[in-house]
């Protein structure tokens, strides 16, 4: 029997966590096929060693070309690692319905598709990795981050489905969550609340805290000391790949482990008081 292929699908690498993971793993030997929704920010990827395709993860054509491209070459997606998304931020009430299914798309519908589609490839070669890029943020909830915070939750409880269900082929479901990361993840975030409806309504304030406070965690104060750059998720990421008996989930940047530890202890109540410092109730009146 021949060796399975060990090619790399990664999606979202025009920066950030993509582009820092395709980057190493390329640089380690691996065969990597970095995508993008816009193919030309993928050049320094290309310069690495990395094969580059167009990857739009919404759209099924789009999804359909890339997987079949790594089959035609390499005869089958050996890991696909999901990681494209992007968080929409601002009260729940206050977000438009096509921005929530938007969300959905991106962080959850997207890479759902991408798993079914490598997935047969994977059983007939009886070797493949899985890798689904959460947060802490799959764990616990923020303020103004709802919606996002239920994607992270949906990747979650997909991938602990997953993983049990295609162990016996030989596949692998890994699960990263990473804290705070700088990568201009905040800038994004904070875009998104100018999509937020009613802005003059009753959580004008609040969004605008939000943005503030996203700001801050990223930039000062004592989270941004607990961040972490792209490089160290890759680091993890490769290191999950090369074991030979990965974890379930790996968790990256003292932030998150902070965190979801607080979190773990904390009842509802003293979470809800913990978060309150940084974030004022829609609709209190200050004193």
């Amino acid at each position: 029997m021949s060796d399975p292929s060990r090619a790399v699908l990664i999606t979202g690498c025009s920066s950030g966590i993509g582009a820092a993971t395709a980057s190493r793993l390329a640089k380690a030997g691996w065969p990597v096929y970095a995508t993008a929704r816009r193919p030309e920010t993928l050049a320094a990827l290309a310069a690495d060693g990395c094969r580059t395709l167009a990857l739009d993860v919404v759209d099924e054509a789009s999804r359909k070309a890339a997987v079949d491209a790594v089959v035609e070459a390499e005869g089958a997606v050996g890991v696909l690692i999901n990681n494209a998304g992007y968080s929409q931020s601002g009260a729940v009430e206050s977000i438009p319905d096509d921005r929530v299914r938007a969300q959905f798309e991106t962080n959850v519908f997207g890479p759902l598709a991408l798993c079914r589609l490598v997935l047969p490839g994977m059983r007939k070669q009886g070797w493949g990795k899985i890798v689904q890029l959460s947060s802490m943020g799959g764990k616990l909830t923020f303020p103004g981050g709802g919606l996002y915070h239920a994607t992270k939750h949906a990747v979650e409880a997909i991938s602990d489905a997953l993983r049990f269900e295609v162990k016996s082929f030989g596949v692998d479901v890994i699960v990263i969550e990473p804290g705070l990361i700088t990568s201009g993840f905040s800038d994004a975030a904070v875009r998104e609340l100018g999509t937020a409806s009613a802005a003059q309504g009753p959580y004008e304030e609040f969004n605008r805290a939000v943005g503030e406070a996203s700001r801050d965690a990223y930039e000062k104060g004592l989270l941004s000391k607990l961040g972490g750059p792209p490089e160290a998720v890759a680091e993890r990421i490769e290191a999950a790949l090369n074991a030979k008996r990965p974890r379930a989930r790996y968790t990256v940047t003292p932030s998150a482990r902070a965190l979801l530890t607080l979190h773990a202890v904390l009842p509802d109540r003293g979470w809800d008081a913990m978060v309150g410092a940084s974030f004022p109730r829609p609709g209190k009146k200050p004193r």
